[in-house]
């Protein structure tokens, strides 16, 4: 087994910090600067881009601010029988 496959996989938070994080980049803003345009605190940019749990509504707002979409896919989990 390799080390790669030893790593866990990415959190869905993790993953979602890593988007925010590029798509603001690549706009050329501010942590401040994507606040403002998401009407949110620029502390709570922060926690989104360190992959820690945000109000719901605001995570939407920032991600709008970006171009991003936050979708909800089902996932098959297998059932305990």
């Amino acid at each position: 087994m390799s080390a790669l496959s030893m790593l866990p996989s990415p959190s869905p938070m993790s993953e979602i910090a890593r988007q925010v994080r590029d798509a603001r980049a690549a706009r050329g803003w501010s942590q401040h600067e994507l606040a403002e345009h998401a009407g949110v605190s620029r502390p709570t940019v922060a926690r989104v881009e360190a992959g820690d749990d945000v109000n719901t509504a605001k995570l939407m707002r920032i991600a709008e601010a970006l171009g991003l979409v936050l979708r909800i896919d089902r996932q098959e989990v297998p059932w305990d029988e």
